[in-house]
């Protein structure tokens, strides 16, 4: 009897596998089948109807529902990378159907203010408040990411100001901003890297101060042609509702001082810190945007899906005032260069902010652009990143 019941148990063992095994095997055929779109989102509610732009050019939804849509990375794999500052995410967006609409998102880490991310040779390099990150190979384990490596972790840690923007610049440097900790304070007898931009190899070694006089800039780039870094400064506040002026500065070697806290705007003199120093002291901007218009991401035009005359253009994201009687910002502007120097400050696209109410449902953060010329802006007041496009008409094309 004992070997007739043990016979049974494995006809039951037996059974139960095959049992198993064609469950398994139609589980896999289900989700084989199953459509791409994990991203379970409807329909933007946002009211993008009401953002405005030249003639032929077009906004949709990228993404939504993206909880405070920060600074943006594009991986070599297609994955859009995105940080946040209060929220404490960093995202890894997907469109796997290539239909210019996300599909799958996943949260990579919870960090201390992870704005700043860069990425590089299949690594993703995120910036907290005082410390540097990186997660190698990261493009093929994004369902389980790997423990990053600890580049750096010795910045100032103080919170104000304290988030970060950080880019791999045309030599290959990791660009980092160590903003004022304050509003208006002298921070360097503290700590000499306050108020600059600094930069350092891949691997964290020969940090150095590149920029000084920097009150707190989160965006940055580099002229395609001259290489020259060009960055956005935010103004200081409580100087009444239109001074100082935000700046787009333009810098052309190592060491150059853009004024702060002694000047600002490169006319306004600071009426704490201005008689230690006269503005000719310092570089002055290439333009002096809005003030508190609160300048963040900027980039130029790549691709060729944009008419050929905005390549001449820096194109700045103005997240939009938070202290002034009545709002302004909340667009994006068009500063046109010519030989380093600008010639026109324009308004690209708005509408975010309803004039007449003061209500707004956006706040535009960072740009990227896509390799076919499309424009990416990331919204961390609508939780959502929008794709900008062209379409070629006869009335855009006058």
């Amino acid at each position: 009897m004992k070997t007739v019941l043990i016979s049974f148990q494995n006809l039951a063992i037996v059974t139960l596998f095959i049992a198993f095994s064609a469950c398994k095997e139609k589980q896999e055929k289900l989700l084989e089948s199953d459509p791409i779109v994990q991203y379970e989102e409807s329909v933007s509610m946002l009211p993008i109807d009401k953002l405005k732009l030249p003639e032929g050019f077009k906004i949709e939804v990228y993404a939504d529902s993206i909880d405070g849509a920060r600074s943006m990375a594009m991986g070599e794999n297609g994955t859009l990378f995105v940080g946040t500052r209060n929220e404490n995410k960093v995202y890894a967006i997907q469109d796997r159907d290539k239909d210019f609409r996300a599909d799958k998102v996943i949260v990579l880490d919870s960090l201390e203010m992870p704005n700043g991310i860069a990425y590089r040779k299949g690594s993703l390099y995120v910036a907290e408040v005082g410390r540097l990150l990186r997660y190698d190979n990261i493009e093929s384990q994004l369902d389980n990411p790997p423990t990053p490596v600890v580049v750096y972790d010795d910045y100032p840690t103080k919170f104000h100001h304290g988030w970060k923007y950080i880019a791999f610049g045309p030599d290959d440097k990791l660009y980092v901003p160590v903003g004022a900790p304050c509003n208006i304070c002298d921070s360097t007898v503290v700590d000499e890297r306050y108020s600059t931009i600094t930069r350092m190899d891949p691997d964290g070694s020969n940090r150095e101060i590149y920029a000084q006089g920097v009150r707190n800039t989160v965006g940055f780039t580099w002229h395609p042609e001259t290489k020259e870094m060009y960055f956005t400064d935010n103004g200081r506040d409580m100087l009444g509702d239109d001074t100082p002026p935000c700046e787009l500065n333009r810098v052309t070697q190592k060491g150059q001082h853009f004024g702060y806290p002694f000047c600002h705007g490169g006319i306004v003199k600071d009426p704490e810190f201005g008689d230690q120093h006269p503005c000719s002291d310092f570089i002055a901007p290439v333009q002096a945007l809005g003030a508190h218009v609160a300048p963040l991401g900027l980039k130029f035009s790549s691709g060729n899906m944009f008419p050929e005359k905005y390549k001449q253009y820096a194109f700045i994201a103005e997240h939009g005032s938070w202290n002034r009687s009545k709002k302004v910002g909340y667009k994006i502007a068009l500063v046109q260069l010519q030989d380093g120097k600008a010639i026109s400050y324009e308004t690209f696209l708005d509408g975010w902010l309803d004039e007449e109410s003061q209500e707004r449902f956006g706040r535009p953060v960072d740009l990227l652009f896509l390799e076919d010329g499309s424009l990416l802006i990331s919204d961390d007041f609508g939780d959502a990143i929008y794709r900008v496009t062209y379409e070629d008409s006869e009335l855009a094309s006058n």
